[in-house]
């Protein structure tokens, strides 16, 4: 254990500590607070940039400690995908959870099913209206519609850009310096390859995962935004967006300074790491990880640009379950506030590599000590001035699909840019065509 991870750990388990020396007080009142206790059931993805199950469950004891009478039940549901479909189980079962953390852009797909409510419907006082308007704006774009918020930030991350300082260096660039443009990434990878002798890759993009993900950071670069506020509407085929994809293309068809075909998003991290590639576009998520695991020294920069700078928002966000008691509803708020503590933000912030999810959660001594030691974890946050929500529809998973496959149709040659958008819209459309209709 590594004297960071100790550090933190020490301030998430002080409930812990406390808990040992009140232990027979709280057994004392353990048959006072049994029947009382409101037990909720939290759905929880953890194949996100490593197992955090430890981590969760340091931070669900010391709540217990500090709310006796709420207890939390973590079920740890593989990845995103797997916990929305375990959780929607779940409640066409009978046996919904009052509380979980999906992906932000599960909205859509949320409301339709009529699954969840908005915050603003459970909260009581002007204290916890607060709290709503605490978050940064650029994490509340994928959590609230219509006027209510339905989504808490909380394991939220942007795109960034790591880049291998040593490898720099030996390619004769600036090792503090990283791309600041599609070019320079194109010339600095391609500069990479060649002094290598082909034994290094200059920069890999991963397409598998998520490639709708990293493709918006391309088009949002290039100037362009993949679909309108209302989750109706999708603008794949547009010159701006075809551009981005060709250039994605070009980096390994022209430049030779990426891989042909795909590039695994789960493996990408280590490839990084064993110095397979001098950069990687991943998630602020893996900042941790690779900070203890790289033996070289490497940097992280926002995302390089042509029209403009940017990056999608992604991760995860709270939501609160429709089929619970207003008495679970209340004991989940609580515990969704405890979680979103600026210290407790500052220390998961720390302890993971995603973003403190509030300007108070910089603001606390932690994190901005860690920043002071640490710069690469405030870019993420940095970068929040150019970002933009995630790509979110209703029929968001036939959409991102279409999307997928698109791209990696372009990646691997079966099919050219524009050939590739043009068949994804379509499809999107087709998806999308009786909500158009109806807003």
């Amino acid at each position: 254990m590594n004297a960071r991870f100790s550090l933190v750990k020490g301030g998430l388990a002080r409930g812990r500590r406390l808990g040992a020396a009140t232990l027979g007080g709280l057994l004392a009142a353990g048959a006072l607070n049994a029947q009382a206790q409101t037990e909720l059931t939290l759905y929880y993805p953890v194949a996100v940039g490593g197992a955090l199950t430890e981590v969760i469950d340091d931070l669900v004891a010391e709540f217990e400690n500090e709310h006796p009478d709420i207890s939390v039940e973590a079920i740890y549901a593989g990845n995103y995908d797997d916990t929305r479909v375990r959780a929607m189980s779940a409640i066409e079962a009978g046996e919904a959870p009052q509380l979980s953390v999906l992906f932000s852009i599960d909205l859509f797909d949320l409301l339709e099913q009529d699954a969840i409510v908005s915050f603003d419907s459970v909260i009581e006082s002007d204290e916890e209206r607060e709290w709503l308007d605490s978050f940064y704006p650029g994490l509340m774009e994928n959590g609230q519609i219509d006027g209510q918020t339905y989504g808490i930030p909380f394991q939220r991350s942007t795109i960034v850009l790591y880049w291998n300082k040593d490898a720099f260096e030996a390619a004769g660039l600036d090792p503090e310096t990283p791309p600041e443009t599609w070019e320079e990434m194109a010339q600095m990878g391609a500069a990479v390859r060649e002094a290598s002798g082909g034994e290094q890759w200059g920069v890999m993009v991963p397409s598998t995962g998520y490639p709708y993900w990293m493709f918006q950071a391309f088009a949002f670069q290039n100037g362009h935004r993949l679909m309108n506020e209302a989750g109706t509407e999708v603008y794949f085929d547009d010159p701006a967006a075809i551009e981005a994809l060709e250039y994605w293309v070009s980096l390994a068809d022209e430049h030779e300074a990426m891989p042909d075909g795909t590039i695994e998003w789960g493996t990408l991290r280590q490839d990084f790491i064993e110095g397979a590639t001098a950069m990687m576009w991943h998630t602020t998520g893996n900042l941790t990880a690779v900070r203890n695991e790289a033996d070289f020294d490497f940097g992280v920069a926002m995302l390089p640009m042509k029209e403009q700078r940017g990056s999608p928002t992604g991760g995860g966000n709270f939501y609160l379950f429709k089929d619970s008691s207003e008495e679970e509803q209340r004991a989940a708020v609580t515990f969704i506030r405890w979680m979103t503590d600026p210290e407790r933000a500052a220390a998961w912030s720390i302890e993971t590599g995603y973003m403190g999810v509030s300007p108070a959660a910089y603001e606390t001594e932690a994190l901005r000590d860690y920043v002071e030691e640490f710069p690469p974890a405030a870019v993420a946050r940095d970068q929040l001035e150019h970002g933009t929500a995630e790509l979110a529809t209703y029929q968001g998973g036939r959409v991102r699909r279409a999307l997928d496959n698109a791209v990696q149709a372009a990646l691997t040659g079966e099919m050219s840019a524009e050939e590739a958008l043009k068949q994804a819209q379509a499809e999107a459309d087709a998806a999308l065509r009786r909500y158009a209709r109806s807003r």
